[in-house]
């Protein structure tokens, strides 16, 4: 997707109140993901797995919040399991390995504020 056609649909968005978990839909056996906000102080991405899917081991540079908006979640830190089910969040501290497990179909909004 073009940077221009980004910028349209992120000003859609703006002034008005939205169903965040309408706003991405599930695919059978994947992980879905929608940028909503993109800046180079942070981003807000929605994302959509399916039972099972997940996002393997890895670091990032900045600390990041998860918030589940629907199903349910294993979030690992450090070796650390934490479940998470809707209306539930867990920050991620930057530099520490993480991954995530859906249980069940499950939607969650990730925010990573880079400063």
């Amino acid at each position: 997707m073009s940077q221009d056609k980004k910028i349209k649909d992120m000003d859609k968005l703006k002034a008005q109140a939205i169903k965040v978990a309408d706003m991405i839909g599930y695919q059978e056996g994947s992980v879905v993901s929608r940028e909503i906000i993109s800046k180079k102080t942070g981003t807000v991405t929605l994302f959509a797995f399916d039972k099972d899917q997940g996002l393997s081991e890895h670091t990032a540079p900045f600390d990041a919040m998860v918030y589940c908006l629907d199903g349910e979640v294993e979030v690992t830190i450090s070796g650390n399991p934490i479940r998470l089910k809707e209306g539930e969040m867990v920050i991620m501290p930057a530099h520490q390995p993480h991954a995530l497990k859906a249980l069940s179909k499950f939607k969650m909004l990730l925010i990573m504020i880079r400063t």
